[in-house]
Formats: structure tokens, C-alpha cells, sequence
């Protein structure tokens, strides 16, 4: 579906604009992010939103202009002061108004091009701070300097945007204005009764207010133009994600008849009862099944909290209706770590499970292909190769997926094209506040475990400098002659000269001296051979230290080891520092984490490394994370494509969210095609934002 010619004018190229040539056309490109070889249009200068605002309306004259103020002053031009020619003083002019006498100085103005500026006699306004030398005032380069005649090219109030090199704001406000000359008027897409009650403008108006204030306060970003340009964006991207559901439940869920026998198998064959999340967490995804559309959930729980459980009952309930289930994993370490974890179990059940790994000998793999060809084997497990190889499931009924972080919305879509009418169940182990759980999985129904199964115990977490390196040694040596075991982690692979780090090799080397051959190594960069041998020699109990790099953040589970060392904590973010400590507590001693750091702490490492000291839990810690270092890139953002935001700031815009993820989905249960006058205002609405790509989903018919 073409775009409505309506907004053709938004999409012109910068370069077509008066004043942008070949160089700033380019560096507008840049500076916007285009796709490689296209232009930059006047949309994304629209979308560029100030950082600040500059009020220069005060004119009370100099005498009443206080130092530091930014003030606009009509002056009579009184003399020239030009420095000797070698001298490095500024060039100064002397001026007056009725108020009192002020100096605007120069530094390295040469050409005459100020004195022209100031014709001696005449009256000129100028804008800028207003400093002091000497005993007399004075204004060192002033922003703007107009005759009397063109006062109105002087911004009384005067938006402040972010810049980059070689663009100065002076040619970025000529291009938002040309820009801002093109914008049409647009249907509305917001119901009359929100706008009243939020106060907000049209939509042309709030790019107005905000890129051309006539008061401070229009612009301001909790003014109602930006609160309702920042909504606008969010509704975008929620409607985006609303008819990707749309498109997954639309075509084909399929009712399923449960038996509830299988699942009691599974829960006999547990060690431990299932805690009350879980139990919800089960109800919710058993509920989906019975309905006949196809399930589309997001399961999330911090580390330990039991979701691999939850989603073998799912895989059980599926299995009930005769149907398979696939469990994808982003790693091999992780899917044979499920596998150790499930088999037992799904065995307990009379239920078929097989590991697809790029390892198996070809006979191996012959049986696997085999059995989930015929259906003799129930569930699979594996990583992404599950959906490239040749796998053909005899009726996959539902796709499990963890660690969904790194799995795009396109992935998503791709995934539910395997199986005819599969359901989805999508497992998350990092805890993600609820404003990016709608910011990325706005599509989903969630479900949440929060509390830890019975029997994890409490990790003892302490903060130490790296200089107590030989007393960290010592304790350590006490601690393995008890027989515990522990990880060692370090943050890069090997001696790196821009990073002091102490690399996972050199510390391997170290720790040998001390311990010997109780010290296993293992890092992204060995083979999968190397990496499963050391993994299986730590596990076994062979080796009582395991040095690694962050390939044991997730999913590497030896409930005999008890302490972890993390050496420079402070370069780990939150979520990870979490992750690694998860760890640990699996078993049924008291388990230690060790963070050592390395001076000078800068103050968000120091926060950092508290927050994780005092809580363990993790939707806190998220929550934490979220406000120390924005949204960008609490989810890896910025790498798997995920909606980085232009207008809406998440700590301040954030209850728009809520607000936007309901009116989207009541928008969509309305009207599933977006057809008639309001369809085609949320049409126009996904093209302004770039969300274009989610219309040919739109529901024919």
C-alpha cells in the first residue's frame, strides 16, 4: 500500500532544500542514521528535538542586565577599539543605551568584518551573556547582531539542539524552518476526549511549538506538544507490534484438548513443589492453549526462578493434544544444560527428547531426524540450527524460545512459520522493567515468576579492591580444602593494550602457580571441544576453579560451587553482575560472590557495584539499571535493531507507554484492517515513524 500522498512533502530530501549543499546534505545523512546511500529527509529534522531552550525576550537595558543573564540590548554604536597588529587583545566596541555603557569584545577578528557590523553612530541589537571586566560590563562575541529592521531574524526564544562536528545550529534553525513550512495537516489520530482532557495540540502544531517557541514553556519536554509527540511515537510502535500479533494469533490458533495426564507425571518427577508463580504462570499458558488462537507469551524470571519447569509442563500440555515442541536455545552450553535438566523428567513422563547439536555423529543424527519426522520423539532441543537443518517435525505444536533478548520482532515472525499454527512461548532470564517489556514485547502476553524455588540459598555478596588480591588467595585456598568449588571470571580474553584488564588467559596462568591442575580455563574464543571438556572436568568436580570470560552468564548450572570471584566488576553492568551471581545458590550451602574492583571508581560503577551488594533481586536491579544508564541499552538495543526512541524520553515519557500499548490494542480489536478515516489516520501515523514496515501486515478483508 503506497504512502498517502499527503505526507510526500515530509519525505523530501534535505538536499533539495535551499542553503543544504553536497557536504551538509552528506553530513546529514550521517548525523540521521540514513540507510546506506539514501538521503536524509525532512522528517528526520523534525524529529530532531532540542536538548534546551535560550530565552533572550529580557531587554531591561544594560545597567539592569545582571552578569551571567542572556539578555537583548538596543544599542548605540559609540567606537572602535582596534588592538596593534601582533597583539592577541580583542577588538573592542563601545556602546550605550539609555541604562548605562557596555564593551562587546572580539578576539581574532580580522578583515574588518565586526567594524561593519557596527557602523559608529547607529543603533544595532545584540544578544548574548552578559560578563564583566574590569569594573565595566561587557559582552565577549554575541550570538546575534541585527539592525533595527530585521529584528524579527532574532529568536527571541531560541530552541538549543544537539550538534555534530561541522554542522553549527545556526544552518540546522534555517533547515527546521524550511522544513517546518512543509508540514501538511495531517487527519488526526488521537480521539477527541484524550486530547482535551492531556491538553494537547494537533500534530503539525507541537513540531511548531517545539522547533519555533514563542514562550519557554512550549518547547519544554513535559510541555503537552512534546508529551504528545512522545505519545504519538510510542502508539507507532505498539501499533507496529500489535498487528505483528495480529499476524501470529490472526491466522490459525488451534484449540487445544489437555488431559492434565502428562503434566502430572512431570510434577511427580520434581524434587520440589512447584511455588505459586509457577503454578499462575502454568494456569496462564494452559488457558492460551484452550483458546483457539495461537499463543504468543513472554515468560519472565530471574535467575533460578524455575521457567525451564514451566515451559516442560507447556511442552507436557502440547504433547497431551499429540502434538510436538521445540526448545531453542542461543547457545550449546545452554541447550545441553536444559537437556541434563529436562531429560530426566520428560523420561519420568514417557516423553521422547532428543538434543540437536552440530556434533552428533551422522548416525545420531539420522535417529533424531527420524524420530521427529514419524512423531516417536516428542521434544527438541537445540539452537537456532533446530530451524535451519533440515529438522521436519512431524506436528510441532509449540516453539519455545530462551533468552528471547536476542531474537528481533522479525525473528519472532520467521519462527511461527515453521510449525503450522504453533504456539510461542518465549523465556526471558533478565528481569525487564515493565516500560521495555511493552517497549519490545508489546506484542506478548506476559507472565512473571518472581519468587525463588524453596531451597535456593542466600549468596553473601561483598565489594573488595583488587589490591587485596593475596588475602582474596588465601581464602580461597581455606575455602577448596573444604572442597567447594568456584568460578573466576574476567572480562576479556586476552592482554588487551587499551584495557589494563587482567585477561581470562593471563589469570588462568596465575592462579595455576597457586592451585595446579585444580584450575580449568574457558572462553568464547576456545572450540566447542575445549570449552565442553573443561565445563564437563569443573562439573564433574575435577577442577575446582573455573576461570572464564561471560560465556558462563547464562545457564551453566553446578549446584556444588559456591563461591564466584568477579575481577573488575566495575566494568560489568548491572544485569550481567546479576546474571554471573545467579551463578552460584543453586545447591544447598551457603554460597559467597566476590566483586573486586579497580580504582578510581567512577560514581555510577560505585552505585552500580552497591545496588547489586544490598538486593538480589533482580526486577529491582533492573529497575536500577534502567535509571542509571537510560533505555539504550539495557536490552542490547542498540546491536538486534530494537526501537531506540527520538522523541520520547523513557524516564519522563514513560506512563505514556502504558497509555499508547492500550489505546493501539483497543484500536486494532476496533478496527483490524485500519480501514475508513481512522484507519487511515493510523496509516499515516506508522508512516511518520518509520513504523511503515508493519502495514503489509495489515488484516485484508
Amino acid at each position: 500500500m503506497p504512502r498517502p500522498v499527503l505526507l510526500n512533502p515530509l519525505f523530501k530530501s534535505l538536499n533539495s532544500m535551499k542553503g543544504v549543499g553536497p557536504q551538509l546534505g552528506a553530513l546529514f545523512a550521517r548525523f540521521f542514521g540514513s540507510p546506506e546511500g539514501q538521503d536524509a529527509i525532512a522528517l528526520d529534522i523534525l524529529m530532531h528535538m532540542p536538548t534546551g531552550i535560550i530565552d533572550r525576550r529580557a531587554q531591561n537595558g544594560v545597567a539592569y542586565a545582571p552578569v551571567g543573564a542572556i539578555v537583548t540590548l538596543k544599542l548605540h554604536i559609540d567606537d572602535h577599539i582596534v588592538p596593534p597588529r601582533n597583539s592577541r587583545s580583542p577588538l573592542r566596541i563601545k556602546a550605550h543605551d539609555e541604562t548605562g555603557e557596555i564593551t562587546l569584545s572580539f578576539f581574532g577578528a580580522k578583515g574588518g568584518w565586526v567594524e561593519r557590523q557596527f557602523p559608529i553612530g547607529e543603533v544595532r541589537y545584540v544578544s548574548g551573556e552578559i560578563g564583566f571586566f574590569g569594573r565595566e560590563k561587557q559582552m565577549t562575541h554575541p550570538d546575534y547582531i541585527v539592525a533595527p529592521d530585521e529584528l524579527d531574524k532574532l529568536p527571541m526564544v531560541e530552541p538549543v539542539y544537539p550538534l555534530t562536528h561541522g554542522l553549527s545550529s545556526k544552518a540546522l534553525r534555517k533547515v527546521i524552518a524550511a522544513a517546518l513550512d512543509l508540514v501538511p495537516i495531517i487527519p488526526e489520530w488521537i480521539g477527541k476526549d484524550r486530547r482535551t482532557i492531556m491538553n494537547w495540540p494537533g500534530f503539525s502544531e507541537a513540531l511548531r511549538h517545539i522547533h519555533a517557541p514563542q514562550r519557554p514553556s512550549e518547547g519544554d519536554i513535559v510541555s503537552p506538544s512534546r508529551m504528545r509527540l512522545a505519545y504519538d511515537e510510542y502508539l507507532a510502535g505498539q501499533l507496529a507490534l500489535g498487528l505483528i500479533r495480529q499476524t501470529m494469533t490472526k491466522a490459525s490458533g488451534r484449540a487445544r484438548t489437555m488431559t492434565g495426564e502428562l503434566t502430572q507425571k512431570v510434577e511427580t518427577a520434581l524434587s520440589f513443589a512447584l511455588t505459586d508463580g509457577q503454578r499462575l504462570a502454568v494456569a496462564d499458558i494452559r488457558e492460551d492453549l484452550e483458546k483457539p488462537v495461537r499463543m504468543s507469551r513472554l515468560l519472565q524470571g530471574d535467575v533460578g526462578s524455575g521457567k525451564t519447569v514451566v515451559a516442560l509442563m507447556a511442552m507436557a500440555m502440547v504433547a497431551e493434544d499429540g502434538a510436538q515442541s521445540a526448545l531453542m536455545a542461543p547457545t550449546e552450553i545452554l541447550a545441553n544444560q536444559h537437556f541434563r535438566t529436562l531429560k530426566p523428567l520428560a523420561e519420568a513422563a514417557g516423553l521422547g527428547i532428543v538434543m540437536v547439536t552440530g556434533k552428533m555423529t551422522s548416525s545420531e543424527k539420522r535417529a533424531a531426524l527420524a524420530g521427529l519426522a514419524d512423531g516417536t520423539i516428542t521434544i527438541a532441543l537445540g539452537t537456532h540450527a533446530l530451524f535451519q537443518s533440515g529438522v521436519e517435525f512431524h506436528n510441532l505444536g509449540l516453539t519455545v524460545v530462551d533468552e528471547q533478548h536476542r531474537f528481533g520482532v522479525h525473528q519472532r515472525l520467521a519462527l511461527s512459520e515453521k510449525g503450522v499454527k504453533t504456539d510461542l512461548l518465549v523465556m526471558t532470564a533478565t528481569p525487564i522493567p515493565r516500560t521495555l517489556v511493552l517497549t519490545h514485547f508489546g506484542d506478548m502476553d506476559v507472565s512473571v515468576l518472581r519468587e525463588k524455588p524453596a531451597g535456593r540459598q542466600p549468596i553473601d555478596t561483598a565489594v573488595l579492591p583488587v589490591s587485596e588480591y593475596d588475602r582474596v588467595i588465601a581464602r580461597l585456598a581455606r575455602r577448596l580444602e573444604d572442597g567447594a568449588q568456584a568460578y573466576w571470571v574476567c572480562p576479556l580474553v586476552e592482554e588487551s593494550e587499551i584495557l589494563d584488564v587482567v585477561a581470562a588467559e593471563d589469570r588462568f596462568a596465575e592462579l595455576k602457580t597457586h592451585f595446579g591442575d585444580r584450575v580449568e580455563l574457558v572462553h568464547g574464543r576456545m572450540s566447542a571441544a575445549a570449552k565442553q571438556a573443561a565445563m564437563e572436568r569443573f562439573q564433574s568436580g575435577d577442577a575446582q576453579i573455573l576461570v572464564a570470560t561471560t560465556v558462563i552468564e547464562v545457564g551453566v548450572d553446578v549446584p556444588n560451587a559456591t563461591i564466584i570471584i568477579i575481577e573488575h566488576a566495575e566494568r560489568f553492568g548491572l544485569a550481567q553482575l546479576h546474571q554471573l551471581r545467579g551463578r552460584v545458590g543453586r545447591g544447598s550451602a551457603r554460597s559467597a560472590c566476590l566483586l573486586l574492583y579497580s580504582d578510581p571508581l567512577s560514581e555510577t560503577a560505585k552505585q552500580r557495584l552497591e545496588v547489586i551488594r544490598t538486593t538480589d533481586d533482580g526486577f529491582v536491579i533492573a529497575e536500577r539499571d534502567l535509571e542509571l544508564r537510560g533505555q539504550g541499552d539495557l536490552l542490547g538495543t542498540r546491536q538486534s535493531g530494537m526501537p531506540g526512541y527520538r522523541i520520547a524520553v523513557p524516564d519522563v515519557h514513560r506512563h505514556l507507554l502504558e497509555m499508547a500499548h492500550d489505546d493501539a490494542r483497543a484500536a486494532l480489536e476496533r478496527n483490524p484492517g485500519l480501514k475508513g478515516p481512522d484507519g487511515k489516520a493510523l496509516r499515516a501515523l506508522l508512516y511518520l515513524f518509520r513504523k511503515d514496515l508493519a502495514i503489509p501486515l495489515i488484516k485484508a478483508g
